[in-house]
């Protein structure tokens, strides 16, 4: 008798075969290289193909030429069907074209990438991968020399060479792998060791290890593997456990996202279900995530379940004010347009500013690199902190958010609901509405000037509005955000109140009919 899922995994194992031609010899009218907040992505073949990659890696090249800029570059990726070849088609690129590569011998976090630059190792990175998004993505991500998402001054520029080398292919100039490495162009440095002993500088391990804490780690298929390993095996953190080693392209052992799509979303309680399950069942008092490429975190307790990457910074933003005295007092907490302002009442309570950035990582970057901020987190699960990378580093906040659990003896959920009872217990939701092109256009035209005469919205004092990355309207107690979506038709609309889950639903359908939308 057939087994009634050996249709759907060969259906499956088919398409891996598509995707893997479709990435060698795309059908159609290939899309134009465009830099969004984390690279260039697209769907493999038309979206991102090897052209694509070519493309992208001649344009740094032409770029690092022009500019000056000298030292290796890192090249590598995440556990995509797709990310080693990537990442050797850039190689080869990049040594055709003269350069010194570090290429990473296995795949790589994002975070690894950064401190790899930051530590001088490395003058730049091109690093493969499509973050937490479904397995038929692909994507390309180019890091400078401050280790951070390079800005438009660099990705305008990558952009531009690059299409051109898509209307030209034989612009690309190439050397194939193996003459590269008898060339001495590429090595292959360790990039495991030094990541884990300047981790071991930025968390209290031993904290950990003699709490008693029993810690579940589910990687999710991804470049976090060999680092939590690491960390069991060089630092004797035996009471960490990684649930689930599994690395498949199709990502297939993951459960579907709310949508019905694989998503790898540490955030998310759909591809979490299996991890938390575990909790729920008593095996672990803690348990994290990191996605594919590492950047972004999930962390879950049998109190609380899981938390949401609002609750987890907020935890870690008052953790680390009470337990890094060492830290300068004048250190900034960073938040981006659609983060919590929880986290402003907590800084404001300690006397420490907030600054308040555009969606993306890169707009923290110069903060970064200047020290000035403690934390610098987004409400989609992305953080980094003092004198770490210029990138989101999962692996980093789960840790820092165990040792917090250690540290204080509290289950994380009890930590966030004294924050609440002391500071307010904001009600927050994003929801995504689809839009036709006239309303897109309509919402791209807004600017803070239009809301200039808004007096009140749901009840409640409007202060001021601001735009550059959307429009959003801060209220008494509450705020309202709308942006555009860059890649698919819909508008994101967030808001948070501080007088809970009923003013919220009003803040969403009185913003939203402001803003022309129907939820």
């Amino acid at each position: 008798m057939i087994h009634p899922e050996a249709g759907r995994l060969s259906r499956e194992v088919m398409d891996v075969a598509l995707m893997r031609r479709d990435f060698e010899a795309p059908r159609g009218a290939l899309a134009r290289v465009k830099f969004g907040t984390s690279g260039h992505r697209g769907r493999l073949g038309a979206g991102f193909c090897r052209r694509h990659a070519e493309a992208i890696a001649q344009a740094v090249a032409r770029l690092h030429r022009e500019r000056g800029i000298r030292g290796p570059i890192l090249v590598g990726g995440d556990t995509r069907l797709m990310s080693a070849r990537t990442a050797e088609l850039c190689t080869e690129v990049l040594a055709g074209n003269g350069f010194q590569v570090l290429l990473s011998a296995g795949p790589l976090p994002t975070p690894v990438f950064s401190l790899e630059i930051i530590a001088g190792r490395a003058a730049a990175s091109l690093n493969g991968t499509a973050s937490h998004n479904p397995p038929q993505d692909m994507g390309l991500k180019y890091n400078p020399a401050s280790g951070g998402p390079a800005g438009t001054e660099f990705t305008s520029v990558i952009e531009k060479y690059a299409n051109e080398c898509l209307d030209s292919s034989a612009a690309v100039k190439r050397m194939p792998l193996a003459e590269a490495k008898a060339k001495g162009l590429v090595a292959q440095p360790d990039l495991v060791g030094p990541y884990l002993e300047r981790l071991a500088g930025m968390v209290d391990l031993d904290a950990i290890k003699s709490s008693g804490l029993r810690l579940g780690i589910h990687p999710l298929g991804g470049t976090s593997i060999p680092y939590y390993e690491g960390l069991r095996e060089r630092f004797g953190l035996k009471n960490l456990e990684l649930t689930d080693r599994s690395v498949d392209p199709t990502f297939r052992f993951i459960p579907r996202d709310h949508d019905g799509q694989i998503r790898m979303d540490p955030s998310s309680p759909y591809p979490m279900k299996p991890l938390l399950d575990l909790v729920r069942a008593g095996r672990y008092d803690f348990a994290g995530a990191s996605d594919p490429d590492a950047d972004r975190f999930g962390v879950a307790t049998k109190s609380a379940g899981l938390l949401s990457p609002n609750q987890a910074l907020c935890v870690l933003c008052a953790y680390l004010l009470d337990h890094r005295p060492d830290w300068p007092a004048g250190l900034a907490v960073g938040r981006t347009i659609g983060t919590t302002h929880l986290l402003d009442r907590i800084a404001a309570a300690r006397g420490r500013a907030v600054e308040e950035v555009n969606v993306g990582f890169k707009w923290y970057v110069d903060g970064l690199r200047a020290d000035r901020y403690l934390l610098a987190g987004e409400e989609s699960a992305g953080l980094s902190v003092y004198r770490w990378t210029a990138e989101k580093d999962g692996i980093l906040a789960v840790l820092l958010l165990a040792e917090a659990m250690a540290k204080t003896g509290e289950d994380l959920g009890q930590l966030y609901r004294e924050l609440a009872r002391r500071h307010g217990d904001p009600a927050y939701r994003r929801v995504d509405i689809p839009i036709d092109e006239a309303q897109r256009a309509k919402l791209k035209s807004l600017n803070a000037a239009a809301f200039s005469g808004l007096e009140a919205l749901a009840g409640r004092k409007a202060t001021r509005a601001r735009d550059g990355d959307g429009v959003k309207i801060y209220l008494e107690d509450a705020w309202l955000l709308v942006r555009l979506s860059g890649t698919e038709p819909i508008a994101k609309l967030y808001a948070e109140s501080f007088s809970g889950p009923e003013h919220l639903a009003r803040v969403l359908k009185e913003g939203a009919a402001l803003f022309g939308l129907k939820l």
